[in-house]
């Protein structure tokens, strides 16, 4: 574990000194295909970094944020666009660019932290954030909340010394709470570290998915909301302005929502590859496809019976839900499994017990003999 941290260590270093680089780059360097060439290689570093950790919670975390969502917001500054600006201030730059946090829409950042004025925190906002409601709204969950998440998580991993006698379909779903809860708790710690740092805000990733509506509903406002917003810039309004041009305005959301979820699925498909280094079977490529092909007919339906027909929440709900239970446990969850994640976050849970254990023999041997 110790030599794990000491790679952790290694990697964000490179991490921090790389952005360092970027933020020069774009000072001197006019945005477009000349900031692209100079800003290619740090991308390139970044997909190969978290190969660098095994550990699926050191490791997975670095992998999203930055082969993922730190690559998207490089491509994006290459051209100009995007939450990151060669006018805001390094530790900004730096911060917004390995870290899934927004900036405030209403208060800017603290000065120890953000050296710009006003004007270039409402421009970076709105050239990089989802132009939708949902980007804007805070988190609603409140620390009860999450110690009730928390103490359900503790539950689940205590469940699993059972996990012999139970039915798959059942550890499937224990599978999904726990990755749901652990994200969220996660990212609910981030969002309060970097709030009372900075007076920046964390995206929510999430939003009640369990109440979803529709498949619009879940993966557009209430599911991984950090990835949808920075699918957006760099995937869909790329495609929808192509396709208006195609088919025109009002079917264009349609091609534009299936290239997303292609590009989700091959994101995904290399996050699972980073988790246990085996071969793509294809079948997370199918969870999105699938999806993304009964989203846009979800679209296309409701474009062509608008007003017409309006089903209660108590039947799309659970139509929603089971859907994408069904084909996450067909589909998706096995491949934790495929790849040991279980196996290898059982191993990081009892190594730091044990540091724990370690630490605090010592600290009683230490205080016992004053």
């Amino acid at each position: 574990m110790l030599g794990e941290i000491n790679s952790f260590i290694k990697v964000w270093l490179t991490v921090l000194t790389s952005l360092c680089y970027c933020h020069a780059i774009g000072k001197v360097v006019p945005k477009g295909t000349k900031r692209l060439i100079f800003v290619l290689p740090v991308v390139c570093l970044f997909l190969y970094l978290p190969l660098n950790l095994y550990s699926p919670h050191l490791g997975g975390v670095t992998a999203f944020f930055i082969a993922w969502l730190g690559n998207f917001k490089l491509l994006l500054f290459a051209f100009g666009k995007g939450p990151l600006s060669a006018n805001i201030s390094l530790p900004l730059f730096v911060a917004v660019a390995c870290l899934p946090i927004k900036i405030q829409q209403n208060q800017p950042p603290k000065s120890h932290l953000n050296g710009h004025n006003k004007e270039t925190s409402s421009k970076s906002y709105r050239n990089g954030q989802n132009k939708e409601n949902s980007s804007s709204r805070k988190s609603k969950e409140g620390p009860v909340n999450y110690a009730i998440k928390g103490l359900l998580l503790a539950i689940i991993v205590r469940v699993y010394d059972y996990i012999e006698f139970m039915h798959p379909n059942i550890i499937m779903l224990l599978y999904s709470l726990h990755i749901y809860f652990l994200l969220e708790i996660i990212l609910a710690i981030w969002a309060a570290m970097v709030r009372s740092f900075s007076g920046l805000e964390v995206e929510p990733q999430f939003n009640e998915p369990y109440l979803s509506t529709s498949l619009q509903d879940f993966w557009g406002k209430r599911w991984n909301l950090m990835v949808t917003s920075i699918l957006r810039p760099t995937v869909y309004e790329p495609t929808l302005s192509f396709s208006t041009t195609v088919i025109g305005r009002k079917w264009a959301p349609l091609p534009s929502v299936l290239s997303t979820f292609v590009v989700s699925a091959i994101m995904h498909e290399l996050m699972f590859y980073y988790l246990g280094r085996l071969s793509p079977t294809g079948e997370v490529t199918w969870f999105f496809l699938i999806h993304g092909f009964c989203l846009t007919v979800e679209i296309a339906l409701k474009k062509a019976l608008i007003g017409k027909c309006q089903l209660p929440w108590l039947v799309t709900g659970p139509l929603t839900i089971g859907f994408v239970l069904g084909t996450g446990f067909w589909l998706f969850i096995p491949q934790f499994t495929r790849c040991k994640v279980d196996v290898k976050a059982f191993e990081d849970y009892a190594e730091v017990r044990s540091m724990l254990k370690n630490s605090s023999e010592k600290v009683l041997r230490i205080l016992s003999a004053k």
